[in-house]
């Protein structure tokens, strides 16, 4: 049996795991819990002085719970990896095959899917219009029919390869299902006393690979708007921090700008207080923080579930890497559900916002070919 069939063999044992691979490495990184028992948690601040892979979801419900893998293997490169999945052959193999969760989506068309987006753009334009937000984030999902003989381990494969600015993710347990995701927003990074975070906003298509030079006032502002939350949120936390940017980066088939933000910790036994201090930025809500969350969760009309969330390894002592989950997808046997979406301004039209989802659904939508 080779790798991509006992990957995604795992999947259908309903196994607890993550394979991914973190920005500019060609480093891949399995994790993988032997029980199906999996922690699961209400609020970030539940992960203090936590170890494990993270799955955290946009608004944590009993149905959609943070997640912590707790890996009882963590293995590096793929001639490590091959040699102890072959190992583990003998134990998938003995196991009754299940299948992963499944549901029945409604197919509608691309028509419907913009109509319906047009109708919710219009919700969101009003409070921006009338001053009550500065910001807004509008998300929507499109589910793709699979091939019968889509393998997921491959889809992994094809944004590993073409992705090597993100952080690119197979994720897999019994509650959340299975996610493929490459993400380019860090939400922490570091590692003892040295850390960072970004601010990453504003979008444009990416145009025969030409990196643009000039951003237009909209996608400036919000850009803006969330260097400036992390600004005021890190020093609320009594943290100085040092800035380089706003830059132009890309990501995929899109190019954004982007702010790092480089900071010192006196301790890190408090880093789920952080990220829930951090987490939403408004890169995925909204200003104010708080109004804009809970009108999203009134008003966007779907479940965002794990898109939007938190992905990555937690280890404050060593190494954490945790990136917000955008370009993702959620794959059931015969369904690819992608989502994507932007930030809402009053000066936004429901014409360009709607391109730019379909732009980055791209990023995802490319691998499924």
């Amino acid at each position: 049996m080779n790798l991509s069939d006992t990957i995604d063999l795992l999947i259908k044992q309903d196994s607890c795991f993550a394979l991914y691979r973190l920005p500019w490495t060609d480093e891949p990184i399995l994790l993988l819990q032997e029980k199906k028992d999996i922690d699961t948690f209400s609020s970030l601040t539940d992960l203090n002085e936590k170890t494990g892979f993270v799955f955290a979801p946009f608004c944590p419900t009993s149905v959609h719970p943070i997640i912590l893998i707790h890996p009882d293997h963590i293995i590096h490169e793929w001639k490590n990896i091959e040699e102890f999945l072959q190992e583990k052959h003998a134990i998938f193999s003995s196991e009754k095959n299940k299948s992963p969760h499944s549901f029945i989506q409604k197919t509608v068309t691309n028509e419907e899917e913009k109509q319906q987006y047009k109708d919710v753009f219009r919700r969101f334009m009003q409070p921006l219009q009338q001053r009550e937000f500065q910001k807004l984030v509008l998300s929507r999902k499109s589910v793709v029919a699979l091939n019968k003989n889509f393998s997921p381990f491959g889809a992994f494969m094809q944004a590993y390869n073409k992705y090597p600015r993100m952080m690119v993710s197979l994720c897999h347990t019994p509650i959340s299902g299975t996610w493929i995701g490459s993400t380019p927003e860090i939400i922490l990074k570091g590692q003892e006393y040295e850390w960072q975070t970004v601010s990453l906003a504003g979008t444009m298509h990416l145009e025969n690979e030409t990196m643009p030079s000039e951003w237009s006032k909209k996608n400036r502002d919000e850009q803006a708007f969330v260097s400036e939350y992390i600004r005021r949120t890190l020093k609320s936390c009594g943290i100085k921090s040092t800035e380089k940017g706003p830059y132009t980066a890309k990501a995929g088939q899109v190019v954004h700008l982007k702010t790092d933000f480089y900071f010192h910790l006196k301790e890190t036994k408090s880093i789920g207080t952080l990220l829930k201090a951090l987490y939403p930025t408004p890169a995925i809500c909204g200003l104010p923080k708080t109004e804009t969350y809970e009108f999203i969760l009134e008003n966007e009309g779907y479940d965002r579930s794990y898109y939007s969330g938190i992905v990555g390894y937690l280890n404050p002592e060593k190494d954490t890497s945790l990136y917000v989950n955008l370009r993702c997808m959620n794959i059931t046997p015969q369904e690819a559900t992608l989502y994507a979406g932007g930030g809402i301004l009053p000066l936004s039209t429901a014409e360009t916002e709607w391109e730019e989802t379909l732009y980055k659904m791209t990023t995802m939508g490319s691998i499924l070919q």
